[in-house]
């Protein structure tokens, strides 16, 4: 085989791995062949996040018609998936909420409100739903809300510390559409995008107690230094606030099921490379840390396993974050990553990784990630593109876009955050 055919048969392999994982968490896989209903009341569906076209066709499937249906997913999140009239469908804002999230959350709050104690609240979540319904505080605009998204999501701030953050300024967060619903049974359905996949940190937890704190958001707001509008600095002040406590919730009447995991996508990806004779290390689905950093021990830890000299493969999974000092620059967590791997491993001749969010959209770009090649950095001189340049400018996209090396995948219409995968190449027979 060529050079080229075989770096075409790794580009494949790690494709196809992708693929594997993709599959392993998407709902016509996950979702329950039987979903709680009402016995003697109504049954109402409400889905939020970038699973939520699949996961209520699924729904709609095996109830039947529900006495209320409500769908909110990111722009460009329906795919070809066709609803009866009762299902209201809206397409809103990711990562920063937009007009449509605030219709999206007080649409929820009026389904949720309307149901009584012997009906029923099916929830199906998945991650985006922080944003995709926003209903801000007393005080506090959209503008507010999308300054605030935003100065978080630039911070290097976590997930969880986002969220708390956000569940101090909502009215749907932390367990306050649980709380809307009254005296009717909830039972949520979670296809998890969060570390350790606490479902109280799935699209900020709406029908799950939050045991954060109004003390805890300010710390956060203070441990990054963020300038924030004074709407949202009186809101974190505001006892009005402060989180629900869970005997308010009426948490006795909830059910909540994680039903999807990272785990599932790496255990899928994990057994379809032992199949194909790969040794495999799987470093699991909880890692966090800065994504260019991350990659960096990668890259230690590949060339340390590839002196056995046996084909292997290390997947991984989680969801790292950026330090945004270029607001100019177009890149996400996975292709900054990869930079940082691409660079740590100088043209290692046995190493090749891809690193892809499993929603399909790394970041804000059309692209889910992006591979990397034991030639990537020679292309990438004989391009004039200068990784580390291109790094420190957050502009890992358009680094890897002119090498041609991106991964374009569309929605997922799934997502169980970040898909790592590295192949080291083994020594000859």
């Amino acid at each position: 085989m060529t050079v080229d055919g075989a770096l075409v048969q790794v580009r494949d392999r790690l494709r196809g791995l992708f693929d594997i994982a993709v599959d392993a968490v998407s709902a016509h896989r996950v979702m329950p062949r039987k979903l709680a209903q009402a016995s003697d009341g109504r049954t109402a569906i409400i889905a939020i996040g970038k699973a939520a076209a699949p996961m209520m066709r699924v729904a709609i499937d095996r109830i039947g018609d529900p006495a209320a249906a409500l769908l909110v997913t990111r722009h460009g999140h329906l795919g070809a998936i066709a609803f009866p009239p009762i299902v209201e469908v809206i397409e809103a804002g990711h990562p920063v909420p937009d007009a449509a999230s605030l219709i999206a959350a007080d649409r929820a709050l009026a389904v949720a409100a309307g149901l009584r104690a012997q009906d029923r609240l099916i929830l199906l979540l998945s991650g985006g739903g922080s944003a995709l319904a926003a209903a801000p505080a007393a005080g506090v605009g959209l503008e507010d809300k999308q300054a605030v998204t935003r100065a978080l999501l630039r911070s290097g701030a976590t997930i969880g510390e986002i969220n708390c953050v956000r569940k101090h300024l909502s009215r749907i967060k932390g367990g306050r559409l649980a709380l809307a619903a009254g005296p009717a049974r909830t039972t949520t359905y979670i296809i998890s995008d969060v570390p350790g996949d606490d479902p109280a940190f799935v699209a900020s937890g709406p029908t799950v107690a939050d045991d954060s704190s109004l003390a805890d958001a300010r710390a956060i707001v203070a441990g990054y230094a963020l300038a924030l509008p004074p709407a949202v600095s009186a809101a974190l002040a505001d006892p009005v606030n402060e989180s629900p406590a869970a005997d308010a919730l009426g948490l006795a009447g909830c059910e909540t099921l994680v039903i999807a995991r990272a785990r599932d996508a790496l255990t899928a990806a994990a057994t379809a490379a032992a199949a194909q004779g790969l040794t495999v290390t799987n470093l699991g689905d909880r890692l966090q840390a800065e994504a260019r950093h991350l990659g960096t021990s990668h890259a230690a830890l590949a060339r340390r396993l590839a002196a056995d000299g046996r084909a292997r493969a290390i997947v991984s999974g989680g969801e790292t974050t950026v330090t945004v000092v270029n607001p100019q620059g177009r890149g996400g967590r996975n292709l900054e990553y990869l930079l940082g791997l691409a660079i740590a491993l100088d043209g290692d001749p046995r190493i090749s990784a891809l690193a892809c969010d499993t929603d399909g959209i790394d970041g804000t770009e059309d692209a889910a990630g992006a591979m990397i090649f034991p030639d990537t950095l020679a292309r990438a001189a004989a391009a004039g593109l200068d990784p580390a340049e291109h790094l420190a400018a957050n502009d890992a996209y358009r680094f890897f876009a002119a090498l041609d090396d991106l991964v374009v995948t569309g929605p997922t219409l799934t997502n169980v955050n970040d898909f790592r995968v590295i192949l080291i190449a083994g020594d000859p027979a």
